[in-house]
């Protein structure tokens, strides 16, 4: 008996002992818009990145979000602009400023024409909200880019949205859709 337990003593010191190889952890999932396309920069890219976002998550379809990133190219080229008609809009983070009577933001929308608070207004998420939740109660799918633009932001240049078309559907695309 007394050789059995030498020899369990000598087998079991013999095994080598390892801990278990953690498994690599993976890569980080990078975070905030792709690489800027199109022309843009890195603050209108995120501008672009916070448009698709609201899109997707109001289960908008790649047609519709080309439309709201036309339209803020035209409005701010993809800048959340305060206003100087509007010092409070200043109080704001901001990316520029515009004259355009009391517009502000990306989509350049007016408080005085109901959109909402220039707090508010200053957000291009809640932006953006807005112009999708007017834009899906049109018939915007019968309707070109322009004329669904037009309808929802009621621009002085009903026209100038088209121009705008190629490059807002290259940014879009950049995102996933």
């Amino acid at each position: 008996m007394a050789d059995r337990t030498t020899e369990e003593k000598t087998t079991s010191r013999s095994f080598e002992r390892t801990s278990p190889t953690p498994s690599p952890s993976p890569s980080p999932t990078p975070t905030g818009p792709p690489a800027p396309v199109a022309g843009l920069n890195v603050t209108q890219m995120k501008n672009a990145g916070i448009i698709v976002q609201v899109g997707q998550q109001m289960g908008l379809p790649k047609r519709a979000i080309i439309i709201g990133m036309a339209t803020a190219m035209q409005e701010s080229n993809l800048y959340n602009n305060a206003s100087e008609a509007v010092p409070e809009s200043f109080n704001y983070p901001h990316e520029g400023s515009s004259v355009d009577h009391d517009s502000v933001g990306v989509f350049q929308q007016r408080p005085s024409s109901g959109w909402g608070t220039v707090a508010d207004l200053m957000r291009p998420e809640y932006q953006a909200a807005k112009f999708f939740t007017k834009l899906i109660k049109l018939d915007w799918e019968n309707m070109s880019l322009t004329a669904a633009a037009q309808a929802v932001q009621i621009s002085a240049y009903p026209n100038a949205y088209a121009k705008h078309e190629s490059r807002a559907t290259q940014i879009v695309s950049a995102f996933g859709l």
